[in-house]
């Protein structure tokens, strides 16, 4: 609370912004163009601009943000993203005789090799030259994958900076809210974002390919789903929920319903030594797609659940769908300080201790329970 009306502070005195009142189109074009981005820090705060060096001292202070700079709207002033609430339902898992023979055709082998092609870019960040070209490499993937489907279509989403998101969208037996499952395909050095060295095998590499790995399956199988399914791979998620904040919000300017989103950040890593479970965010989702989950977690899964600790305001991409009103839930590798401690830099890799495919598995395994249950 004191670094915001602090920020509000700095803002009115050096920027002219004002504080407490909307920010207007003009001063938006005039403040990106001298180099400034627009950052939401702080439910129902109006947001503050803070220099390219500002935004990365935040995130090296592990200060979660929205960066509104291309997605802000006056009236967005007064939506305030929900912590908790109970919006959707859902009956319990029924289609474990399909699923369960799928889920051992999700290979460790196949997600290692995309693994290592991701890694191998110097870095993913949204605004390099690499960056775009992982997202590219996702893009061709995925599009191999698909070639034989035309009902399946393969997209990319294209943002002011250079690395596209990209959608693959099953188009469904019949009309009806749509089953999302999202990935972030950016990392990020935060000493070097643009040059650094940034393998992100688990931020958020591994839930990138554990997506890829369930669109496999999902396509051999010739699965059709009676509602569309959509699988999103966002860019600049590490930037401030750059790709996530776009999606979400042209769906909604474009009236699409979403039965339920799951993002997958971080799946691959427990701390030796501590009790392995699949962890569920707490805040800012929807208590009923987190029923749901625990339930898939029982059904599917050689692990047990366990509830996370809050991870507060804007830590990951369901925090863009839940603030545009969607039901959402996250699923995460371990209890926070069970995690990775090794992300955001050059230590982010397979060989870090507490590394684990077979850990990363069990989440792909109820991911693709969660697509396949609510589009079937």
């Amino acid at each position: 609370m004191r670094f915001v009306a602090f920020s509000c502070l700095l803002a009115a005195a050096a920027l002219s912004a004002v504080c407490g009142a909307p920010i207007s189109t003009d001063e938006i074009a005039d403040m990106t163009s001298k180099g400034y981005r627009l950052l939401d820090l702080e439910e129902g705060a109006v947001p503050v601009w803070k220099t390219e060096d500002e935004k990365l001292g935040l995130m090296r202070a592990e200060t979660h943000f929205f960066d509104v700079t291309e997605v802000y709207e006056p009236e967005e002033t007064l939506i305030k993203p929900v912590k908790l609430a109970a919006k959707a339902s859902f009956p319990a898992p029924s289609h474990s005789s399909a699923i369960t023979p799928l889920l051992s055709q999700l290979s460790i082998s196949n997600m290692q090799t995309s693994l290592t092609t991701l890694t191998a870019f110097n870095n993913r960040y949204y605004q390099s030259s690499t960056g775009k070209q992982a997202s590219q490499w996702i893009f061709d993937k995925v599009s191999n994958i698909t070639a034989s489907r035309s009902d399946i279509t393969v997209s990319q989403f294209a943002h002011s900076w250079q690395q596209f998101s990209v959608i693959v969208s099953f188009a469904g037996k019949s009309s009806g809210p749509i089953t999302i499952v999202g990935a972030h395909e950016d990392s990020i050095n935060l000493n070097n974002p643009t040059n650094g060295r940034a393998p992100g095998a688990d931020d958020d590499g591994s839930g990138t390919v554990n997506l890829i790995e369930i669109l496999r399956v999902l396509v051999d199988a010739g699965y059709t789903p009676s509602t569309s399914l959509e699988l999103h791979w966002y860019s600049g998620e590490e930037g401030g929920l750059l790709g996530s904040q776009a999606i979400a919000k042209d769906y909604k300017s474009k009236g699409k319903t979403v039965k339920a989103f799951l993002e997958l950040d971080m799946t691959a890593f427990f701390a030796p030594g501590t009790k392995e479970v699949i962890a569920l965010e707490a805040d800012y989702i929807d208590s009923g797609v987190n029923a749901f989950l625990k339930q898939l977690v029982d059904t599917y899964s050689n692990l047990e659940w366990a509830m996370d600790d809050p991870c507060g305001y804007a830590c990951s991409d369901h925090a863009s769908w839940n603030k545009q009103g969607y039901p959402t839930g996250m699923l995460y590798e371990a209890i926070t300080g069970d995690d990775n401690q090794k992300i955001h830099g050059t230590g982010d890799t397979t060989s870090v201790s507490g590394f684990s495919w077979s850990h990363s598995l069990e989440f792909a395994k109820v991911a693709f329970a969660f697509a396949y249950e609510l589009s079937a």
